[in-house]
């Protein structure tokens, strides 16, 4: 089933807006693998970026408030350095450089479609070339409903699941390797206290599976968890349920290449047969969940939303902004907690600390 899927075509569809997280001003630098000789060249033409220009933080820029970079600052070019350029200028050109050549190095590992690389050595590149890749995919050089198919294009690493979970780690928490195993503790403590409230708010009804692990139980909390933490705007009639936007249950006969075909919103989703879970962006189908990895298919899907940059649709964007604070661990911006999230989030507290 996962093999029908892979021959098609990203989505086009814009959605709601995108939790803002700020952004310093960037720079460009051009990662042609064509060009053997051009190595990490600087170029200084934005007009003929592609899909593989990089987009790189200058290092005066660091300093700079971040929020008023995301006000409105664009992507500038790298001018030619002075006759005696400061040691910390010779310096950042040298890490954009050899960031250019850890990218080149990542893209050859994958020339081959059939290519398997040591999951180890592709970590070690991202690792590496983090700060770039980064200012390449919050950059305003390509639109959000484009962007899953630029960023598969440049980086098809994350065609993986477990590089995309890899990558939510390095966006959240740096280099904390325990990072992703933290992640899953607070998810299936969440879940455990999850089930309590939802009896409470009679979204779900005893006697329910305790165990959190269970594909019983992780289908009836999908279904459950945009009830329990509503979000204002009702889900769209093509969709159905607001829980189609995160996990659709194939029903037996239904073909998973027609139903991602008609599919509208560009969001990560779960397609789940009852045996093979597929993790698809928008209408394009990117990796596969084994069964016993099914309970953490929230966490996959958040770790989409991160490594992409998404928007979170607008039938869900309060409950994935509890995933967001409550399980990933990153704060909400004051502009982005809206009355809803505020209200949602207050009556969740309320419950627990009884």
């Amino acid at each position: 089933m996962y093999k029908q899927l892979q021959n098609m075509r990203s989505p086009r569809k814009r959605q709601g807006s995108i939790p803002q997280r700020g952004r310093a001003k960037k720079t460009l630098i051009s990662l042609d693998n064509t060009d053997e000789g051009s190595d990490g060249d600087i170029s200084g033409d934005t007009s003929s970026s592609s899909a593989n220009t990089i987009l790189l933080e200058s290092n005066d820029d660091i300093s700079e408030d971040n929020s008023s970079a995301a006000a409105g600052s664009l992507p500038r070019t790298v001018t030619a350095p002075p006759a005696a350029p400061a040691e910390n200028v010779v310096a950042g050109q040298e890490s954009r450089k050899m960031q250019a050549r850890h990218y080149k190095t990542l893209r050859n590992m994958y020339k081959n479609p059939n290519a398997k690389p040591i999951q180890r050595d592709v970590a070690q590149l991202l690792d590496l070339e983090f700060e770039a890749r980064r200012a390449f995919v919050v950059g305003d050089v390509t639109k959000e409903e484009d962007r899953p198919t630029k960023v598969f294009e440049a980086y098809p690493c994350f065609k993986d699941f477990r590089n995309a979970m890899d990558e939510l780690r390095r966006i959240i928490d740096g280099t904390n390797c325990k990072c992703i195993e933290e992640m899953k503790g607070r998810w299936a403590d969440f879940c455990a206290q999850v089930q309590f409230y939802g009896v409470w708010k009679k979204a779900l009804k005893p006697p329910f599976p305790l165990d959190v692990r269970g594909v019983d139980f992780t289908i009836a909390l999908f279904n459950a968890l945009p009830s329990l933490f509503p979000s204002p705007s009702p889900p769209p009639k093509f969709l159905g349920n607001a829980s189609d936007a995160l996990l659709h249950i194939l029903k037996p006969g239904e073909d998973p290449v027609l139903y991602l075909e008609k599919r509208r919103l560009s969001s990560p989703v779960l397609l789940f047969d009852g045996t093979v879970c597929i993790v698809a962006v928008g209408n394009m189908p990117v990796s596969t969940l084994p069964q016993e990895n099914f309970w953490e298919g929230m966490l996959v899907l958040m770790a989409y939303y991160y490594t992409l940059h998404l928007t979170y649709p607008k039938c869900v964007p309060t409950l994935l902004s509890v995933i967001q604070t409550e399980v990933v661990g990153d704060a909400i911006h004051d502009q982005d907690a809206t009355s809803t999230y505020k209200k949602a989030i207050a009556e969740w507290k309320s419950f627990i600390e009884k």
